[in-house]
């Protein structure tokens, strides 16, 4: 059983309803504080060397912003994505590096959960500053996605 990749999946905090357009939405107060306490949990967690990516969106720009400055924006990863967009950016299941991390948006993320742990096209529900970490394998020759941790902001 060999480990290849951990895909850390974390959905942006929550942000104002209401701007000049949706990739522009602001992250609220609340949004802020909620984003701060995950990173500090993800901190003391991620490998030094964890490829970051996030959607273009402001709102994912500032959660990922609350944990480091060290990150890669993909236009791919823009509200409406598909799993598969997230998949092939994080180079699933091998990966593009050892532990990916990636900030976006519902339902995308949720698909994408559904998908590598239950085999179905429906999407999970995920919390605003919600973070699913899986981890893929190969067991006898198959390709696995293990569930490694489930946490909301409001667990931490």
């Amino acid at each position: 059983m060999e480990t290849r990749m951990n895909l850390i999946l974390w959905r942006h905090a929550e942000a104002e309803d209401i701007a000049p357009t949706d990739l522009a939405r602001q992250l609220t107060t609340r949004g802020r504080k909620q984003a701060q306490g995950v990173a500090k949990w993800l901190r003391s967690r991620l490998d030094h060397d964890t490829v970051i990516l996030a959607s273009p969106a402001a709102r994912t720009i500032q959660t990922v912003e609350s944990l480091t400055d060290q990150y890669r924006v993909v236009r791919e990863l823009a509200p409406g994505a598909s799993a598969m967009d997230v998949l092939r950016a994080a180079g699933w299941p091998e990966g593009i590096a050892g532990t990916v991390l990636i900030v976006g948006h519902q339902p995308t993320l949720g698909h994408v959960v559904g998908r590598l742990l239950a085999n179905s096209d429906s999407s999970w529900p995920l919390k605003k500053a919600g973070v699913v970490w899986m981890a893929s394998r190969s067991r006898e020759g198959e390709e696995q996605a293990v569930l490694r941790a489930a946490i909301g902001p409001d667990l931490l």
